[in-house]
């Protein structure tokens, strides 16, 4: 499911964040899907379980996941991520990187094919 790589140099827990919240973004992992247990998780990759459990915790406070005692983690349902997730934030951080793309000599075009077409994937979902 995941693997780390430990030349990166950003901490274990925020590879297992993003990783995971990439699969979650990417419709890989379903919408109420259980995902692995920490204990299972920190033993197929071999690390402390509170390093999985810092993932977990962040991503349950941004609404990609929610737990329920004694069952396990889920997948949060897209609805429950909106109402979490600070938007405001998120857009704060794509007008930075659309400054930087623009600074960068990116045509406005590739831009906005690129926003069609995470847009036209994301009907699926």
């Amino acid at each position: 499911m995941l693997q780390l790589n430990f030349t990166d140099h950003r901490p274990l827990h925020e590879q297992i964040h993003d990783k995971l919240k990439e699969l979650i973004i990417s419709g890989a992992l379903s919408e109420n899907e259980r995902i692995p247990s920490v204990r299972e998780l920190a033993a197929s990759l071999a690390i402390n379980p509170n390093t999985i459990q810092k993932a977990y915790k962040e991503l349950e406070a941004e609404g990609f996941i929610y737990s329920q005692k004694a069952k396990g983690s889920f997948v949060c349902p897209a609805a429950c991520a909106r109402g979490q997730t600070d938007s405001t934030q998120l857009l704060s951080g794509l007008e930075a990187k659309f400054s930087e793309l623009l600074y960068l000599g990116v045509p406005k075009q590739s831009i906005i094919r690129i926003l069609d077409k995470i847009y036209e994937g994301g009907k699926d979902r």
